[in-house]
């Protein structure tokens, strides 16, 4: 999974939340999961303690090594 660093001091966040706060600097961002061939957001689907993504543009599954992730201020 492709990592995104905080657009504050840089530092990596954690992607795995919707809504995070970097240790380090204590910004509060949104974090948004888009698709690697089209950059529309991508739908993400949990079950049974698995997390997968889904584009809707694209009508496919991502792969979670290919998600591509994006912080903006919350």
């Amino acid at each position: 999974m492709s990592s995104v660093n905080c657009p504050g001091c840089g530092e990596p966040l954690d992607t795995r939340s919707h809504k995070v706060t970097c240790d380090h600097c204590q910004g509060r961002f949104r974090i948004t999961a888009l698709c690697p061939d089209c950059a529309e957001p991508l739908e993400r689907l949990k079950a049974c303690g698995a997390v997968d993504y889904f584009c809707n543009r694209c009508n496919s599954l991502i792969s979670k090594s290919r998600v591509a992730f994006s912080a903006s201020p919350e």
